[in-house]
């Protein structure tokens, strides 16, 4: 299917043709958290359940007639499609790539950087529904106040310039900023640090998709930024938001993007889990 442009508020995507789309059900249930080892979260109690309603054709078609660009996802080949395997199909959701990608579309690695000897693949770690929000632009406004009373403000010294998919839709990053992450602590500094993708609509709400990873600084180290971690930011991000904002944890998506066995490429600590956050209210 062919690549289209389009786009959401303030934010420009690229859209193929024909995807699907999903609400909530509204009787979806709380998930409870147990923490493991090395950062691993678990669900436990019942699994959260889904519905999917609507195509997702009727509901950008309003924004693909009428909206107005602001600014421009770099060019996609007409017939780019990411491969199958990297991908996930999370029940009752869009779909949903499984890694963060690069300026060629291609999966992230983290800064480049080898770990045991392998490229770090970043993976996405944590969805947000925002089934409050009206509008593109109050779901993004949702997001940015979420995450900075979460501690997670808008930070310099980061590397840009990559994007998410979801369900045919390849987003720019958010924070939209020249170096700029979502972080909780400067980057002179070991930080948790990640972009958000998206919002990506549904009938009745929007998704977000993100990475987030756990950085140590030397500054008098060659190599600067070193890994710690994935699943300790996606841990600790999820569990601020539930506290201090009105996004809640409501379920453990398993996205099969734990790598294992690659020769070439690892997810580091990272469990193949995303964590499902939903907005309860504003």
């Amino acid at each position: 299917m062919p690549l289209q442009r389009a786009a959401f508020g303030a934010h420009s995507i690229r859209h193929v043709a024909g995807a699907g789309g999903i609400r909530f059900d509204e009787h979806t249930r709380d998930a409870g958290i147990q923490r493991k080892g090395n950062g691993r979260l678990m669900a436990r109690g019942r699994q959260m359940r889904l519905r999917t309603w609507v195509c997702l054709a009727l509901a950008m078609a309003p924004c693909l007639s009428g909206c107005a660009l602001h600014g421009e996802v770099a060019s996609v080949p007409s017939s780019w499609q990411p491969p199958s395997e990297t991908v996930a199909h999370p029940e009752g959701l869009p779909q949903i790539g499984k890694w963060m990608l690069n300026a060629q579309y291609e999966p992230a690695h983290w800064l480049g950087e080898l770990y045991r000897g392998k490229n770090l693949r970043e993976p996405i770690n944590i969805v947000i529904a925002d089934m409050v929000a009206q509008s593109a632009e109050e779901a993004r406004k949702h997001l940015l106040q979420n995450f900075k009373a979460a501690g997670y403000a808008v930070r310099k010294g980061h590397s840009t310039g990559y994007y998410g998919y979801i369900d045919g839709v390849i987003y720019e990053q958010l924070p939209e900023g020249n170096e700029e992450a979502f972080s909780n602590e400067p980057s002179e500094m070991r930080n948790n640090h990640g972009r958000m993708f998206g919002p990506h609509p549904y009938q009745g709400g929007w998704v977000f998709i993100g990475a987030f990873s756990r950085e140590s600084m030397d500054l008098l180290d060659k190599v600067k930024h070193r890994y710690v971690s994935f699943n300790q930011a996606r841990d600790d991000l999820s569990h601020r938001l539930d506290a201090k904002t009105n996004y809640r944890i409501k379920a453990f998506l398993d996205l099969d993007n734990a790598l294992i066995g690659d020769p070439t490429s690892t997810s580091g600590d990272h469990d193949g889990i995303a964590v499902l956050v939903i907005a309860s209210g504003v």
